[in-house]
């Protein structure tokens, strides 16, 4: 039987990594710039972090966590998303006692067992970003920028960052009682996903995307009409903040976020490039979250961006990959010079590679061509008895012999005159 890998969990190759390596290391500029710190948290969490704080009634923990009993006979889940584990190691290690303001970030892997389709994998990647110990409508409208930030960096364009209020536990108790009476109104028209929905989670329906239920839903109440003075005034300024950070945002009433900790401050940035599942990043605020954890009443807000469906519309630029230099060796003493020059070569950051096999000199080129090498360095017995190499720029076409004694030093220069 021949082994491939498990369906929704995918290789990324040499050719693809490069592209990975510029979607992080932005990540890491934009944030570190911003004050953030990296934390890496464990792939692999007690069960009961995510029920508790995604919600029992998730799509997420009902249906697609990976879940099982260790040999200690405990329930651990390989973590489906990374807030509640930021979260929980907010808690364990107290961090709140130096500051209860913490601003940390984190890049990964999370898993869910869904229907693997384009950028949307079981397992996936996401960075993710949040900033615990403020409440105020200031740090929501500086996290959604430092989210558009990015993704001007990385060079992404036709995006649109979409805002709401999800009001809190005071203003949802009798928006949710109105909608289930909505719902139950409607009921026939409703597929049996969503009359099962409606009752314990009644939010959910709006994500639905079944056209009956969307045509339903274009006329269920909307939670903006419900929130109290205290919500209403938090949305107000974070409008306000947006507006002086020059951020441009759209109001969309009907989002409603997959996760149950969710309050007030809710926001997608949404590419048009991806069709309709066409959400990037999502996030918001979650201000009761680390006290339902057992930890003090402290807020917190963050987001996280998906990874592959962000390198779906990340400008293709070529990223260096290939050796900068490729030594052409020609007859065993030469090898071992080639062998010494380039390992060195490599310790002084410059990405040099030979060729290990004694091949002729026309296949040696052809395998520099290959790995897209800028330069050639050709070093054979004759150029060793004259004490000279060789070096061809590839681009330019040309050459020209360089004393071997200084060769390790004119390469450098050479290559580091040409980037």
């Amino acid at each position: 039987m021949e082994l491939k890998a498990i369906r929704g969990f995918n290789d990324i190759l040499p050719t693809e990594t490069g592209q990975w390596r510029v979607v992080e290391e932005r990540a890491r500029e934009v944030l570190e710039g911003f004050g953030f710190s990296e934390i890496r948290v464990p792939i692999l969490e007690k069960t009961e972090l995510f029920s508790r704080s995604i919600g029992e009634e998730t799509d997420i923990v009902e249906k697609e966590m990976y879940t099982f009993q260790d040999r200690s006979g405990d329930l651990v889940t390989l973590r489906p998303e990374a807030t509640a584990s930021l979260a929980r190691a907010y808690i364990e290690h107290k961090m709140y006692a130096h500051d209860p303001m913490a601003k940390l970030y984190s890049i990964g892997p999370m898993f869910r067992h869904e229907r693997p389709q384009k950028g949307r994998y079981r397992q996936f990647h996401q960075v993710d970003v949040e900033v615990f110990g403020v409440s105020h409508p200031m740090v929501d409208a500086e996290v959604m920028a430092i989210l558009m930030h990015y993704l001007s960096v990385l060079g992404v364009k036709g995006c649109e960052l979409q805002i709401t209020s999800l009001g809190c536990p005071t203003c949802r108790v009798p928006y949710k009682e109105d909608l289930k009476a909505f719902l139950r109104d409607h009921r026939s028209q409703l597929c049996p996903d969503c009359r099962r929905r409606m009752e314990i989670n009644p939010l959910r329906v709006f994500d639905c995307k079944v056209q009956g239920c969307q045509e339903v839903m274009s006329e269920a109440p909307l939670i903006g009409n419900y929130l109290c003075q205290e919500c209403d005034e938090h949305f107000a300024g974070v409008k306000a903040y947006l507006e002086t950070l020059d951020v441009p945002y759209m109001i969309n009433p009907r989002m409603v976020r997959g996760l149950d900790y969710y309050t007030k401050t809710a926001f997608e940035v949404v590419a048009e490039a991806l069709g309709a599942q066409n959400a990037v990043a999502g996030g918001g605020r979650y201000d009761r979250l680390i006290e339902e954890l057992g930890g003090p009443n402290i807020p917190g807000i963050g987001f996280s961006i998906g990874m592959e469906r962000l390198l779906l519309i990340l400008p293709e630029e070529p990223c260096p990959s290939g050796p900068s230099l490729f030594i052409a060796a020609l007859g065993e003493v030469a090898q071992r010079e080639a062998f010494s020059l380039s390992y060195r070569l490599n310790v002084a950051g410059v990405r040099a590679m030979m060729g290990f096999e004694g091949r002729s000199l026309k296949a040696q080129m052809r395998r520099a061509n290959k790995f897209g090498a800028r330069y050639v360095l050709i070093i054979g017995e004759d150029e060793l008895r004259e004490g000279k190499a060789i070096l061809r720029d590839m681009e330019g076409r040309r050459q020209q012999e360089i004393p071997l004694p200084g060769v390790f030093e004119e390469v450098i220069s050479r290559i580091e005159g040409s980037l």
